[in-house]
């Protein structure tokens, strides 16, 4: 049962990009996003500061869902909707800092074991990834597929999820149809870091999307 110690999330959070810039949360949000997150790596916190506060500041103007990735202390100083964290940052985060702040918590997951780990956490949502090869970060497992990820959606019941991890247009019918079924009816979400823009414009390849 869903049952979080943070705010609950929509489950229906549509397209959920994750960039590494303010410019691309401002394109993404002018292009009608309203979940997104950004993900900066290997900064320290007073190097990544302004960006967090600028995307901060862009989502409350769109009325948007902005998570901020691994930086809890800074969501927490600036009051971002929520924080997303990966497995190894959970020990050396204060979960209690960022429920007491009222933000949001997601968590990457990547089999089982984690996913028990995540659910302790009873977060607003959870990560299931890598769904398929990706070149856009370094993961030391392998992609679980399309048939663990249907195995996963079905385990988590009416937990939010979203799907992660070499999610391109051309195969987001295929992760639909294996929460898919229960995708639907679950209004379940998936992620992209590339969105697989080619070469049309962002308003139009958001709207292919959704």
């Amino acid at each position: 049962m869903y049952q979080p110690d943070f705010p609950p999330v929509p489950f229906r959070l549509g397209l959920y990009p994750v960039v590494d810039s303010v410019q691309w949360i401002e394109r993404l949000l002018d292009a009608g996003v309203r979940t997104l997150q950004l993900r900066i790596k290997d900064r320290r916190d007073e190097e990544v500061e302004a960006d967090v506060v600028a995307a901060i500041a862009l989502g409350r103007r769109y009325n948007a869902r902005l998570f901020i990735n691994d930086y809890w202390r800074l969501a927490i100083k600036h009051q971002a909707y929520g924080v997303h964290l990966g497995q190894e940052d959970l020990q050396a985060t204060d979960l209690n800092a960022i429920r007491a702040a009222g933000l949001r918590l997601g968590v990457s997951t990547h089999d089982d074991m984690e996913i028990d780990v995540a659910l302790a956490a009873r977060p607003s949502y959870i990560a299931l990834g890598h769904v398929f090869p990706t070149q856009t970060k370094q993961m030391p497992s392998a992609p679980q597929g399309l048939e663990q990820l249907a195995r996963h959606v079905e385990r988590l019941a009416d937990y939010p999820t979203v799907a992660i991890g070499g999610v391109s247009l051309a195969r987001a019918p295929a992760v639909i149809a294996n929460g898919c079924r229960q995708y639907r009816r679950r209004q379940r979400h998936y992620s992209s870091r590339r969105l697989a823009f080619g070469n049309g414009t962002v308003a139009g390849n958001c709207r292919s999307w959704r």
